[in-house]
């Protein structure tokens, strides 16, 4: 993160003598990106964070990628999906390459204590609220919200009833774009959000419990490790790595007078993939202007399209609706549905209400279970219809 926070209690310097009420030490635990040489945080535990006493190997389900060939534009209805299970082990997979994975989640339990370590994750709640508790504090989280949470971070996720989310899985960390950032780290005053939109834990959230089950990722599977006292227990940290919220309608639209590109509504930044935030803003303003999407066809990567809220003038006719996935590869070319150019014109619309998330990737993504399972085979002739094809 661009920027430092201090959270509960600290000492006045770092690696000093830091003393318990009972006279013995707080155990230190530096946690840090990029072999300490980018952005780390000092968390300060009443018990030490290296006592286990209790390792085995867990079972991971199969990912079950399956290569998108023939090559087709796919469109996935999320919606179709069985709900159940919790934000952790009940994620069907979506898409996924070598750097991200995808999936999608309908989440009405608690889940368990869970660390990833392969890499950083940004979950996206469609819908619903519950509280994101880490050993760095409380988020609580609603609808339209971006939790990023930093490689490493043990945590776990309470639903209050029901939460439908996006999970990004990331093999590398995801940040803001450097190009919103100065050299400083600090959001430029032309950049779509500031420190301000970002929400962060604003105390130490203690528990005290004795032995206690982490599932950790890595990736060479998953281990589940039993700490002798919970890893809760910290009293205080300080630095600029830990997990936070953003939500989707603080995001400041970029616009002009004609159609402007995805580049305008990027959010994050991955190893590999960028993290876009469509959202309801005027729409274009020139006299001439055509207000939706002009034809692409992006050669360097994948777009896939989370279709979160909103109406979708674009796209009318094609199926697309709430919770749809629309996947559109390179080497396709793709845009607005036969006949929406000119409805977008003659209704003299000013603004657009569409909100969703859209990950472009810059390898191919391959296709997951829950998307085959889930996808709309007539997809990728709707762009025939009225054009004198059958």
């Amino acid at each position: 993160m661009p920027y430092y926070r201090a959270v509960g209690e600290i000492p006045r310097k770092r690696h000093i003598q830091f003393r318990r009420p009972d006279g013995g030490l707080y155990a230190e635990e530096l946690m840090g990106e990029e072999g300490f040489s980018s952005d780390s945080s000092l968390l300060y535990h009443r018990y030490p964070p290296t006592a286990v006493v209790g390792i085995e190997a867990v079972a991971a389900p199969a990912e079950g990628l399956t290569t998108n060939l023939p090559l087709a534009p796919r469109h996935f209805r999320t919606q179709d999906l069985k709900p159940g299970g919790d934000l952790v082990t009940g994620r069907q997979p979506l898409c996924g390459n070598e750097d991200v994975r995808m999936s999608y989640v309908s989440a009405d339990q608690a889940s368990g204590l869970y660390r990833n370590s392969t890499g950083d994750e940004c979950v996206y709640l469609q819908s619903g609220s519950g509280r994101f508790e880490s050993s760095y504090g409380v988020l609580e989280a609603a609808e339209g919200d971006y939790v990023v949470v930093p490689a490493g971070t043990i945590h776990r996720w309470v639903p209050s009833g029901q939460v439908r989310a996006l999970v990004i899985e990331g093999r590398g960390h995801i940040r803001p774009p450097r190009r919103y950032l100065s050299a400083c780290g600090q959001f430029l005053e032309q950049a779509p959000y500031s420190e301000r939109d970002l929400r962060v834990p604003a105390a130490p959230l203690l528990v005290e419990e004795g032995e206690t089950p982490v599932l950790v990722r890595t990736r060479g599977g998953l281990t589940r490790m039993t700490f002798a006292h919970h890893p809760f227990d910290v009293v205080g940290w300080d630095g600029c790595l830990y997990p936070y919220a953003f939500n989707i309608h603080d995001f400041e639209p970029i616009v002009k007078r004609t159609h402007a590109p995805p580049p305008v509504h990027q959010t994050f930044e991955g190893q590999g993939f960028v993290i876009c935030s469509f959202c309801p803003r005027p729409l274009d303003f020139h006299d001439q202007a055509v207000p939706i999407p002009y034809n692409h066809h992006n050669v360097d990567s994948d777009e896939f399209m989370f279709y979160a809220g909103g109406d979708y003038t674009a796209r009318q006719g094609s199926g697309i609706d709430v919770g749809s996935i629309s996947l559109h590869p390179a080497g396709f070319t793709h845009g607005p549905q036969p006949g929406s150019v000119e409805a977008v014109l003659a209704g003299g619309a000013t603004t657009t209400s569409e909100l969703a998330v859209m990950i472009d990737t810059f390898r191919p993504l391959s296709l997951g279970p829950a998307a085959l399972a889930c996808e709309d085979p007539g997809y990728p002739w709707t762009w025939a219809v009225g054009n004198g094809s059958t």
